[in-house]
């Protein structure tokens, strides 16, 4: 065999360029769609603003880890209010890998000689990255409304956001690859996203749903996105979380992999897809 038929390897650069490029995309993409951005911070404000004043005087928060005294539930639901940009966001990226497939863009981009893991990871770090912007936005804005962590828990939170970013973007990935029109998208998203949220520990202790409901409180525990929220909770102010750490890093590997494999043309849902095409013709 002639070393001209031999493929080229690709070196570290090209990696490193191709990394940059999607991760650049993303951000551009982002930029681009200014009511994108407000949306991501209305549905958080208005929760902040308007729901957590009125429930203020309804739902009071005993001492539970990590604080160490009464907080205003506006504090309580602050983390949870995170995890629902980056949880919203994960859902806009598997969007635009949705939308990329109908275009023929993703196909553009999967061709490439760069390994399918690579580019989809390349892809859920760059979709992670504008959710961790939106989070601080969202910090910075409600600073002015008295929620105040200890100056070190916002460099505490940046790990947390990125953990629980890839576990639902992951999983986000995961079920774009099972969408096949754009136009299901919506109804998919809203049968994920909102039982994610609510039957999770975002918008009130688990304690309080344990008196009320015990099969509730079973489902919130088995739900990842509860164990989101806890982590960032307890990175916010300067804790750490040993159960959710380990929890949403485990869940995060499963839903990146079952992802990975989706998308693989030979083997996930890709190719199952294909195989009544190619039957039919």
């Amino acid at each position: 065999m002639s070393s001209a038929s031999t493929p080229r390897r690709l070196g570290v650069a090209a990696y490193w360029a191709c990394f940059c490029g999607i991760i650049w995309r993303e951000v551009l993409r982002f930029l681009h769609q200014r009511e994108r951005f407000l949306a991501a911070l209305v549905r958080p404000l208005v929760w902040l603003f308007i729901f957590a004043a009125g429930f203020r005087q309804v739902l009071g928060v005993s001492i539970i880890p990590p604080y160490e005294t009464y907080v205003l539930y506006e504090v309580f639901v602050t983390p949870g209010l995170i995890g629902m940009i980056l949880l919203f966001n994960a859902m806009q990226s598997s969007l635009t890998m949705v939308y990329d497939r109908e275009t023929g863009a993703m196909r553009t981009l999967l061709v490439s000689p760069f390994p399918r893991s690579f580019l989809l990871v390349s892809k859920l770090l760059g979709g992670v990255a504008v959710a961790v912007l939106q989070a601080y936005t969202f910090l910075l804005i409600a600073y002015f409304w008295e929620i105040e962590p200890p100056l070190i828990g916002y460099l505490t939170l940046l790990p947390a956001l990125v953990l629980a970013g890839l576990m639902l973007g992951s999983l986000a990935l995961f079920i774009s690859s099972v969408i096949r029109q754009l136009e299901n998208f919506a109804g998919v998203m809203n049968f994920v996203i909102f039982p994610m949220f609510f039957a999770s520990s975002a918008l009130y202790p688990l304690w309080r749903i344990r008196e009320s409901s015990p099969l509730l409180y079973e489902i919130c525990r088995l739900n990842p996105f509860t164990h989101a929220v806890e982590l960032i909770r307890f990175s916010l102010y300067a804790k750490l979380a040993p159960i959710p750490l380990m929890l949403v890093a485990g869940f995060t590997l499963f839903f990146l992999a079952a992802a990975i494999f989706a998308y693989n043309p030979s083997k996930g849902l890709m190719a199952r897809r294909k195989a009544p095409a190619d039957g039919g013709s």
